[in-house]
């Protein structure tokens, strides 16, 4: 393995490392289209790595960098677009 590959390798493990993962509990949606809203407009922010709404569960995981967006500002996206969001503490 070169060092640009064990660079690269490094810089993507650090990554991983430093995100954080949440669940949410979404009111107000009415169909799989209100999920796929919500999985767009989190994944569009900066810091969100990853979006997976469940209409069925009502329920949202998100995958972030707490050193660019953090649970305040996610629930706000969601609201902002018409859905509440709670935080699923563990």
């Amino acid at each position: 393995m070169g060092l640009f590959n064990k660079t690269l390798l490094i810089e993507m493990v650090l990554e991983r490392a430093e995100m954080k993962k949440l669940r949410f509990k979404v009111e107000g949606m009415h169909c799989t289209s209100c999920a796929l809203l919500i999985d767009e407009e989190l994944e569009e922010t900066k810091g969100i790595r990853q979006s997976k709404t469940n209409y069925a569960r009502q329920v949202s995981e998100v995958e972030f960098d707490e050193q660019q967006v953090n649970e305040v500002k996610i629930r706000s996206i969601i609201s902002q677009i018409g859905y509440k969001a709670q935080a699923i503490k563990p």
